[in-house]
Order: structure tokens, then C-alpha cells, then sequence
């Protein structure tokens, strides 16, 4: 008789299948997660990405305006 092999009970084999089931559970709610990380982080890229061309858009008609109002303290 080998006494070399672990016994398992049935409650053992309950208490891994509830441990596999919740594991389960885990990586479920972790890939939701993610997507909807993922996504979140397209919307934040898109948004950046408008917001610096807004900003270059106001910064040329900024710097725009300057030059007209340096041409007119010229012409004065």
C-alpha cells in the first residue's frame, strides 16, 4: 500500500471547486474591467487629441491678432 498519496475528502474537493468557480468569477469581472478600461482610454486619446488641436487653432488666432495689433501701433 502506498501511504504516499494525499487523500482528498469531498469537502476538500467542494472547497476547490468553490476556489475554481470564484477564480472563475474573478477573471470575468477582470475582463470587463479592462474593456471598459480599454475603451475609456480611446475616448481620453480622442478627447486629448482634439483638445491640441483646439489649442493650436486658438493659439494661431492669438497670435494672430497680435500681429494685426502690432501692424496697427505701426501704421499709427
Amino acid at each position: 500500500m502506498d501511504s504516499s498519496k494525499p487523500v482528498y475528502t469531498e469537502d476538500d474537493l467542494r472547497q476547490l471547486e468553490q476556489r475554481i468557480d470564484d477564480l472563475i468569477d474573478t477573471v470575468g469581472l477582470l475582463k470587463n474591467e479592462n474593456t471598459n478600461l480599454r475603451q475609456q482610454q480611446d475616448r481620453l486619446v480622442t478627447e486629448r487629441s482634439q483638445l491640441i488641436e483646439k489649442t493650436e487653432k486658438a493659439r494661431s488666432r492669438v497670435e494672430a491678432m497680435i500681429s494685426r495689433l502690432k501692424s496697427l501701433e505701426l501704421d499709427s
